[in-house]
């Protein structure tokens, strides 16, 4: 198995993207029970804080702590495709690598990830969760999407209610 270089830092918080292979699907927020089964499970055997995260129709974004000398977010991630996976109809349409494999095809095969660096980068990517469903045209407000870790961080405190009702863009996403 090939070995991508990530950045593993114990303990660390990182920003996950997670991707199906049809970029035009709605699978995820149709399957959203199946989604949040997953990820329950995924976590009951390699705990891990989530710290945000939004489902769109055909990937997720999510902002994990992962717990002090840890560093396998590939573990999760790959149990959680798996567990998702296992429990959706085959039919897909694959590659002939894919079917040669033995491989399904509805992930991608890499995601996305990036270890946060600060409060700043935090809040950043906190923010670029919560509004990805207006950026994609999905809702006009970041609290109507029903998909999303925004009504519990507004419960918590960690933003004012009135942020998730603005229907003005704002800025959001990585910093240099």
């Amino acid at each position: 198995m090939t070995d991508y270089r990530r950045n593993r830092v114990p303990g660390a918080t990182y920003f996950l993207t997670i991707n199906l292979f049809d970029r035009r699907s709605s699978l995820l927020v149709e399957r959203i029970t199946l989604v949040r089964e997953a990820v329950r499970q995924v976590r009951r055997e390699r705990p891990f804080h989530i710290d945000a995260w939004v489902v769109l129709p055909e990937h997720m974004h999510c902002l994990w702590t992962l717990p002090a000398r840890d560093t396998d977010f590939s573990t999760r991630i790959r149990l959680i495709k798996t567990i998702i996976s296992k429990g959706i109809e085959t039919g897909e349409a694959r590659s002939a690598s894919r079917v040669e494999k033995k491989e399904r095809g509805l992930w991608q095969w890499r995601f996305w990830e990036h270890t946060i660096r600060d409060d700043r980068d935090y809040a950043a990517h906190m923010d670029y969760i919560h509004f990805n469903p207006v950026h994609h045209g999905l809702t006009d407000t970041a609290i109507a999407w029903p998909f999303s870790t925004l009504r519990s961080a507004i419960a918590r405190g960690v933003y004012p209610s009135a942020w998730a009702g603005t229907t003005e863009t704002i800025d959001v996403g990585e910093r240099a």
